[in-house]
C-alpha cells in the first residue's frame, strides 16, 4: 500500500526526492544524493522546526566509506596525471610518447573513478516508504542496469565516458597518420568523451538540484563537487575543440589552448575528489 501524502520531485521520469508521512505523523525526506553518498534520510516529527537525520545499517555506511574513498583517490591521482601530462606537452618537459604514456596511465585511474562511482549507485541503500521509511542494504553487486533512477544514468554515462577517453588514449600511441586519421581516431573519440562528461555533469546537476536545470547551492558539498566536475569538463571540451588538427597546414587549431585546457580541467577533476573523498558518510 502507498504511503499517505507521497510526495515525488524531480524531472521528467526521474526522481530525485520523496517525501512522506510515517503512520505515526513524522515526516521522511528521500534524497537520492545524500542518500546514496551519505547514507541518509531526514526525519522530522511534528512540532519540530528542523529536522533530524537517519542512517543506513553499519554495513551500508562502511561500503559507502570504502567506495567513496576509491572513487575520490582514482579521480584525484587521475586528474594529477592528465594536468602532468599537459604539462609535460605544453612546457617541452618530455616527448611526445611520454606525454602520452602519462595520459594513458591517468586515462586508467579516471576508469577507475567512473567504475566505483557506478558501483556506488548500484550498491547505495534503497529507501523503502512502504515500511515506514528505512534504508536497506542489499547483497553486494558488480553491475546492475537501472536506467530509470538519473543516479545510475549519470554515473553510467560517465564510465562510458572515460571508456571513450580510453580509445582516444590508445590511438595517441599510433605512429604515421595523416591528419584525416589523427581527427578520426584521436580528436573524434576525445570530443565524444567530452560530451559525455558534460551529459553526465548535467545529469548530477538535475540530480541535486531536482529540476532539469542548474541551480545555485552554495552550502551544499555535494553541489560543489558537481560544480566543480562540470567546470572542468568544460575546460576539456575547450581543449579538445583547440586540438583538432587542420588538414590545410597539419597543425592543430591551437595547441597552448589544447594543453593549458586539459592541465586546467584536470585539475578541477582533482580539486573535486578532494571534496569527493569529504561527502561520506559520519563515524
Amino acid at each position: 500500500m502507498e504511503p499517505p501524502q507521497q510526495r515525488a520531485e524531480g524531472a521528467g521520469p526521474f526522481t530525485t526526492r520523496l517525501t512522506w508521512q510515517r503512520p505515526e505523523g513524522d515526516t521522511v525526506v528521500w534524497e537520492s544524493r545524500p542518500a546514496r553518498r551519505r547514507g541518509t534520510l531526514a526525519v522530522r516529527s511534528p512540532g519540530q522546526a528542523a529536522a533530524r537525520t537517519t542512517t543506513a545499517d553499519a554495513e551500508a555506511l562502511r561500503r559507502l566509506r570504502r567506495l567513496n574513498a576509491i572513487a575520490s583517490a582514482a579521480f584525484v591521482i587521475g586528474g594529477a596525471l592528465f594536468a602532468l601530462g599537459a604539462a609535460v606537452s605544453q612546457f617541452g618537459w618530455g616527448t611526445t610518447a611520454e606525454a602520452s604514456a602519462i595520459y594513458f596511465a591517468g586515462g586508467l585511474f579516471f576508469n577507475t573513478g567512473g567504475y566505483v562511482s557506478l558501483l556506488q549507485v548500484v550498491n547505495g541503500p534503497r529507501h523503502t516508504p512502504q515500511d515506514g521509511g528505512r534504508l536497506v542494504t542489499s547483497a553486494w553487486k558488480w553491475w546492475g542496469y537501472e536506467p530509470m533512477r538519473l543516479d545510475w544514468l549519470s554515473t553510467f554515462v560517465l564510465f562510458v565516458g572515460t571508456l571513450v577517453f580510453g580509445i582516444n588514449l590508445l590511438d595517441s600511441f599510433l605512429q604515421g597518420l595523416t591528419v584525416q586519421q589523427t581527427n578520426r581516431l584521436i580528436w573524434t573519440p576525445d570530443v565524444i568523451g567530452c560530451l559525455l562528461f558534460l551529459l553526465s555533469g548535467h545529469l548530477a546537476f538535475i540530480e541535486i538540484c531536482h529540476r532539469p536545470w542548474p541551480c545555485l547551492r552554495s552550502r551544499s558539498l555535494g553541489w560543489w563537487v558537481v560544480a566543480v566536475n562540470q567546470f572542468g569538463s568544460v575546460l576539456f571540451m575547450v581543449s579538445a575543440l583547440a586540438a583538432f588538427t587542420l588538414p590545410a597546414t597539419g597543425d592543430l587549431v591551437n595547441t597552448a589552448v589544447a594543453n593549458w585546457g586539459t592541465l586546467l580541467g584536470a585539475l578541477c577533476f582533482s580539486i573535486g575528489g578532494v571534496l569527493q573523498a569529504c561527502e561520506r558518510p559520519q563515524h
